[in-house]
């Protein structure tokens, strides 16, 4: 046994990690490095390494005479540089709620050489019902042999067209004959309902007969319409999908699909979802979703915790790259990093008891990220936030970037207001809030946007609800203002 190799650092565990996390961090390298599924250059031995590190720390006797042996600690420099901004300097003591706001910033170092983007197993989705023929499935089919020729000869590609059941159109294959597939691609045909889960379990079937520790594993769903009854059974399958690390993106297609289903699918996986109103918009938001893929530093950051029993996490929301809410749990699939960017993660908390001169724990566990690379490697961090308490009540602004933030997001959560609203029957309210909306949406020359507020406050009154058109440009149209002007 090698003394001068970090067995911790090869697993990415703490020096104190319990016997469940040493046998968890082993059991998710061994599935991604094990000789059978892996053949890249280098694979085998750090699948050894890890073996051995395994054997040495899964044992109380030699893990005990191992780390009598090892030097001093010496934090190893982190990849990425994270940056955490609060709302508030302190706490007051009170036995009522308080909100505390924190910006979790994380951005490749910029000193760090851009990894080597790993090969991609990619598989389209694609929603090929009656409701999709004409320009919609044009498009579709003309941006699908796009993205064959731009794939490199290491990628894996499939194609699953769905309606009432699923067809693998192209089964996941790498370096194919491109005019055969274009062909193939060329010869779908509309017909049929719309059943998304059909779809969706080929296409994650698919993805599996390549997923290896080096690719990077991705779905991207189109529809256009409604999946009824199998919703259970989408969502069970996309916590499948994140737990062997595949991503889900979905992209709806005019006003008839479920945008928050959609949304759902998508953020328990770290994707997100898109709205696409015009047939021409098919095209570019599609490439622009292939092109981000190769453009990631970092995927699969997640952030596990646990809340003190005084504390609750009441909101979670990814402001960048690409905006989308998250589901506050045990554990937060925050999505990738993407190169000469940064991964923002706006999180609201709720103190409802503070102690005077003690320090208020807001959250305590462990971020997690791969690195976009050849061989990818899974890096544990800490991630602790606390807040002190105080009497009086600190005069200390809070930084630009968390006031810009809450500033931007505050819009989206007013159309959120207004869904709860009307979904609870309170509808005059509802409509103020969307009035109120379009006042600032107004004040910020979004005066479309504005204008489409101001109808759907006519339409709460008049039908009780929202029109499809009008609510999705409204949600889509102030979730694309968070990072409006920093698309590159």
């Amino acid at each position: 046994m090698s003394q001068k190799r970090d067995f911790y650092s090869i697993l990415g565990i703490e020096r104190d990690a319990t016997p469940d996390e040493i046998r968890q961090s082993y059991f998710e390298a061994a599935r991604r490095l094990h000789p059978d599924k892996n053949t890249a250059p280098g694979e085998t031995e750090l699948f050894m390494e890890v073996q051995e590190a395994y054997e040495t720390l899964s044992n109380p006797k030699k893990r005990s005479k191992y780390d009598a042996d090892l030097p001093p600690e010496q934090r190893p420099r982190l990849p990425l540089e994270q940056r955490i901004l609060f709302s508030r300097a302190s706490l007051l003591p009170l036995d009522e709620p308080q909100l505390v706001y924190v910006l979790l910033q994380l951005s490749p170092r910029t000193d760090a050489p851009p990894p080597t983007a790993p090969p991609l197993n990619l598989c389209m989705i694609i929603d090929h019902s009656t409701s999709m023929q004409g320009a919609n499935m044009d498009v579709v089919k003309a941006t699908a042999i796009q993205i064959i020729r731009k794939l490199k000869p290491q990628d894996y590609f499939s194609l699953i067209a769905f309606s009432d059941r699923a067809e693998v159109i192209i089964p996941s294959q790498s370096g194919a004959d491109v005019k055969r597939l274009e062909s193939r691609v060329q010869m779908i045909q509309c017909s049929g309902g719309t059943e998304i889960f059909s779809g969706l379990e080929t296409g994650y079937n698919e993805l599996l007969r390549n997923a290896r520790g080096s690719s990077s594993s991705h779905m991207i769903l189109l529809t256009d319409g409604r999946t009824y009854g199998d919703e259970p059974k989408c969502i069970a399958l996309a916590h499948k999908a994140a737990e062997k690390k595949i991503t889900i993106r979905g992209l709806g297609i005019g006003t008839e699909w479920n945008d928050a289903f959609l949304d759902e699918l998508a953020s328990i996986t770290g994707g997100s979802s898109m709205y696409i109103s015009r047939p021409e918009d098919i095209q570019r938001l599609l490439l622009e979703q292939i092109n981000r893929l190769s453009m990631t530093y970092a995927e699969d950051t997640h952030l596990e915790f646990k809340l003190p029993a005084e504390v609750e996490l009441r909101y979670a929301f990814r402001i960048k790259p690409d905006p989308t809410l998250l589901n506050p749990t045990g554990s937060l699939r925050l999505g990738p990093v993407i190169q000469h960017g940064d991964l923002q993660v706006l999180m609201e908390f709720v103190v409802h008891k503070t102690r005077e001169n003690k320090t208020t724990l807001l959250l305590d566990g462990k971020i997690g990220i791969t690195l976009a690379s050849a061989i990818q490697k899974t890096i544990n961090f800490p991630l602790k936030l606390t807040r002190p308490v105080k009497n009086e009540l600190s005069t200390e602004a809070p930084a630009a970037e968390i006031v810009s933030a809450l500033s931007k997001l505050s819009l989206y959560r007013i159309q959120e207001q207004a869904r709860s609203e009307v979904a609870a029957g309170q509808f005059e309210r509802a409509a103020e809030h969307m009035q109120y909306l379009a006042t600032h949406l107004l004040a910020q020359g979004e005066r479309d946007l504005a204008k489409t507020a101001l109808l759907e406050a006519e339409n709460i009154r008049r039908q009780k609800d929202f029109s499809q058109l009008g609510i999705k440009e409204i949600k889509y149209g102030t979730r694309a203002l968070l990072t409006a002007g920093e698309r590159k």
